[in-house]
């Protein structure tokens, strides 16, 4: 019996720092989809260059409905999600292709367990490991929600999830300046997401928040056994915390000059 045929789908822009060695990751899937939102480098010379089918969608509304468009571009019957930072381990590649070999059920929607590299070290404490993500499904099962930022895969009543084996290799941050711009983007996505709902904060919220961030990584899951990088993260989360509660507070409680 043939095994179901296997996507890897992507969402990208200006990605030509990561794309080259994710797509070397990836050589063994039968269709790789790339949808780009408006890249002004070479992010779509490398992904043709690697054979992918290759998209452009400028019309961005939000990281939920990016990947579902993408995942309408999809031919295969399964699909997992990539991000260009990102790579597949041989251990993680064996076990999905392991699990595509043996009539593999169509209600069910797998975990991959996410291993995050930063400021020189793989992170295995701080709550950042084994940090399962639902990242691999038949295509006509499910998809993604529309959030703007931190979107999931949506799991119905009758659907089940199932942890993969292998781990999948996260190059997070290049460095700090990085990190801070993602951080701020992560956190203005975060805020306007809930100022549509009409939700609101106080800066005691965020005070309150961060530090409760800070003792969950650094204590509560042991963010002090990855030395100084746990440490370095625990306290950029916290600020990351508090700086997202306070972009709800500014967009909610104050007012814009006259």
């Amino acid at each position: 019996m043939s095994r179901p045929t296997l996507a890897a789908a992507l969402i990208v822009r200006n990605e030509e720092n990561n794309l080259a060695e994710c797509l070397a990751t990836l050589d063994w899937v039968d269709e790789i989809v790339v949808l780009d939102s408006g890249s002004t480098d070479q992010t779509q010379a490398i992904a043709e260059r690697a054979g992918a089918r290759f998209f452009i969608d400028v019309d961005w509304q939000g990281y939920g409905r990016q990947r579902q468009r993408a995942q309408a571009l999809v031919r295969a019957e399964w699909i997992v999600w990539i991000d260009a930072d990102e790579r597949v381990s041989p251990a993680l590649r064996a076990s999905i292709e392991a699990l595509l070999q043996n009539d593999p059920p169509t209600d069910t929607v797998y975990t991959l367990a996410r291993l995050s590299w930063a400021f020189g070290r793989f992170i295995r404490h701080c709550g950042w490991y084994p940090d399962r993500v639902r990242r691999l499904y038949p295509r006509a099962l499910t998809g993604y929600d529309e959030a703007l930022v931190h979107e999931k895969v949506i799991v119905e009543k009758h659907m089940k999830t199932a942890d993969l084996s292998g781990d999948l290799l996260h190059y997070t941050y290049r460095d700090l300046q990085h990190y801070l711009e993602k951080s701020a983007a992560y956190a203005s996505a975060w805020a306007e997401q809930r100022a549509r709902r009409g939700k609101s904060a106080t800066l005691a919220q965020g005070v309150g928040h961060a530090l409760s961030c800070f003792l969950k990584m650094y204590l509560f899951k042991a963010g002090f056994l990855d030395g100084r990088q746990g440490l370095l993260l625990s306290l950029l989360s916290a600020h990351s915390t508090f700086a997202k509660y306070a972009d709800l507070w500014i967009r909610t409680r104050t007012q814009p000059p006259r």
